[in-house]
């Protein structure tokens, strides 16, 4: 059984190899959530992600004759990365089995690591099992993702980095896939800290780890912005640790991550990937369940596809009401559009797009239909660019 020697057997091993990543308050998000917020940068970590860590701590426990064969792994991209880099590091071949999803800035740092990369199946399980198939083929060790004790040992260190850091932490609220960091968290933190609260966080779509242990029948989503948490079978070692050391498990809905990543981006100038922020989404959809807390969030990756981000920031703007599209029906005469831009001008709104319809609309043949996306300062702005827009003679009204 895994144990608090095993995870400070794994720092030391890690000691000069990752970084002891800074664990620090974030007054502003205090404010916002009511509790006290303690963040763990892992997304610093070179490959940008905790699972390093983990990779790390197996690979250095490998024997010379392991270490010629070489070791395989199955990964839709942070443990790639975190095996990838470490065995390069340590001059051992390494295959990385990625689904075909996997976004392409996961599959150029792979390879960028010196990892030969294999794409293979539409889901995790169907790359696991073709990964298993060249581990035998080829002789390869098989490095698993989350259900290894040697890699749940290293994901504790984490823990173990916030609690020298910050005894009086007194909740973790961690992210959940396979099960492997919040395993190796709980093991650590339990140990030092034994009345130290675990929260688990899943994301709606990929419940598997929450019905495990509630017992639930959650529907199993197909696709998710938390990608790094998208596992749909649970691990048997993390799962038996979760059941005795966590002490629930939330979930959270894909809103709610994107507004905690556009926070974090906007708050704290960080970037996160989807399963990075699922702690703080919990904080933001649970806020009574915290108060007053004293609650450590691991910010656990930050490697995101540029355009998906591009995506998640624009639908953020327009959550907080600062993007609006708006409807303006007018006589279709000429001079009419430049009053209403010069309108929505005066009213201090910046238009970022503009969309004139003649035929596809129900109003009368003489008027036409302007949808305008608008730049502005949020919600009540929006309210008064209609009312200056109503009160100049437009007909003016929100789309959502």
């Amino acid at each position: 059984m895994l144990t608090l020697t095993d995870i400070e057997n794994a720092a030391l091993r890690l000691q000069g190899h990752l970084l002891d990543t800074p664990c620090v308050e974030s007054r502003t998000l205090s404010q916002i959530t009511g509790a006290q917020v303690f963040l763990k940068f892992e997304n610093l970590q070179y490959t940008a992600s905790f699972k390093e860590r983990g990779a790390c701590n197996k690979l250095a426990q490998l024997s010379d004759a392991e270490r010629r064969r070489g070791v395989i792994a199955m990964s839709a991209g942070n443990h790639a990365q975190g095996v990838a880099y470490h065995a390069q590091r340590l001059g051992v071949r390494a295959v990385i089995v990625m689904p075909r999803f996997t976004p392409g800035v996961k599959i150029e740092r792979t390879r960028g690591f010196g990892a030969e990369v294999v794409l293979h199946g539409d889901s995790l399980e169907e790359s696991r099992a073709h990964a298993l198939l060249l581990a035998e083929e080829q002789g390869l060790v098989f490095v698993h993702p989350y259900d290894d004790e040697a890699i749940i040992a290293g994901q504790g260190t984490v823990g173990l980095e916030m609690l020298h850091a910050l005894p009086e932490l007194d909740t973790l609220v961690v992210a959940v896939g396979g099960g492997g960091l919040i395993a190796g968290m709980a093991t650590a933190a339990k140990a030092i800290t034994p009345g130290i609260e675990i929260i688990g966080v899943q994301t709606s779509r990929f419940p598997a780890m929450v019905n495990a242990i509630k017992g639930t029948h959650h529907p199993q989503g197909s696709s998710t912005i938390a990608e790094g948490i998208a596992v749909g079978t649970p691990g048997e070692i993390t799962r038996e640790i979760i059941a005795r050391l966590v002490d629930d498990m939330v979930l959270v809905e894909e809103g709610d991550i994107e507004q905690a990543m556009v926070m974090l981006l906007e708050i704290e100038k960080t970037l996160v990937e989807g399963a990075g922020a699922a702690g703080l989404a919990a904080l933001l959809k649970y806020p009574a369940r915290f108060a007053g807390k004293k609650v450590g969030l691991v910010l656990c990756g930050g490697n995101i596809d540029p355009m998906l981000l591009a995506a998640i920031i624009e639908r953020g703007m327009v959550r907080a009401g600062r993007l609006a599209r708006i409807r303006v029906s007018v006589r279709d005469v000429p001079g009419s559009l430049a009053k209403i831009t010069a309108t929505v001008a005066d009213a201090g709104a910046n238009i970022d797009e503009v969309h004139h319809q003649r035929a596809f609309t129900m109003l009368s043949a003489q008027n036409v239909e302007i949808e305008l996306v608008i730049q502005t300062r949020g919600r009540s702005h929006i309210e008064q660019v209609l009312a200056v827009l109503n009160a100049a003679g437009f007909e003016a009204s929100e789309q959502h």
